[in-house]
């Protein structure tokens, strides 16, 4: 494998924070996430399409089973779109700054950064660069890809697969 070595590619990724917590558990790249420590994070967070809410599959724990439909679907979309809108609001809230840096009040102080995030979900966006060689591409590719993962981290590992077949045919 060691040609395969030789060879590396750097990635810029936008992604919910859930999808990047699988994507982590591979331990075979070099990892800057923007921190939303030092900056404020945008109001962006992921919704699934309907036809990616599904319920839990009874054969296998980590897996979805039938999709829901109707008012089922209606009520979890409604849910995680009021949940992320809540916490956003929170979120800006206690930071107390405007789009320009300046208080909403004056005369109230803004919570660290580091300690507002917390009001964030998982389904809130985060951006890194993934630099990875060609070797370990591959192999997070061929477990990412398979049609037995998780749709969402399967989708960004669909739109590298494509990166990677222009760059290395």
């Amino acid at each position: 494998t060691t040609p395969f070595e030789m060879f590396s590619i750097k990635y810029h990724v936008k992604l919910p924070i859930f999808v990047a917590r699988q994507w982590i558990r591979h331990r075979t790249a070099n990892v800057n996430e923007y921190s939303a420590r030092y900056s404020i994070l945008d109001n962006e967070f992921y919704i699934p399409a309907p036809e990616h809410l599904a319920a839990q599959a009874s054969t296998n724990r980590q897996g979805r089973g039938d999709v829901l439909e109707g008012a089922a679907a209606k009520h979890v979309l409604d849910l995680l779109c009021d949940d992320s809108e809540r916490a956003y609001a929170g979120y800006t809230e206690m930071l107390n700054e405007d789009e320009s840096g300046q208080p909403r009040d004056p005369s109230l102080p803004g919570l660290a950064r580091e300690l507002a995030r917390m009001n964030l979900s998982l389904n809130f966006y985060t951006q890194w660069y993934w630099k990875t060689d060609l070797h370990n591409l591959m192999h997070f590719l061929s477990l990412r890809a398979d049609p037995h993962a998780q749709y969402e981290i399967r989708a960004y590992a669909e739109a590298m697969l494509d990166s990677l077949q222009r760059w290395v045919p």
